[in-house]
């Protein structure tokens, strides 16, 4: 079964392609989102809102979000627990 994350706005994306996730604060980051930018492979769901979290899926596509980092580790983090608990 797909596990869907909430990102923020109501957007989601498959919890299980997830790569990473980091600030976009630094210049690397920053020049890899531009790079993605260019070859046409950023998603933006940030709804106008300041970049907090850049997310690299294994299709390596590139999702911008408004939530910071650690909140969409706690969100996927508790999908775990409950999953857990349903489990046992």
């Amino acid at each position: 079964m797909t596990k869907l994350v909430n990102i923020g706005f109501g957007n989601v994306i498959n919890a299980d392609k997830i790569v990473t996730m980091v600030t976009p604060d630094s210049a690397p980051a920053k020049r890899f989102v531009q790079n993605a930018k260019e070859a046409g492979s950023v998603v933006d769901a940030t709804q106008g809102r300041r970049t907090r979290a850049v997310i690299v899926m294994d299709s390596g596509h590139v999702v911008l979000s408004s939530l910071l980092p650690d909140t969409i580790a706690g969100r996927l983090n508790s999908m775990t627990i409950v999953e857990a608990r349903h489990e046992a």
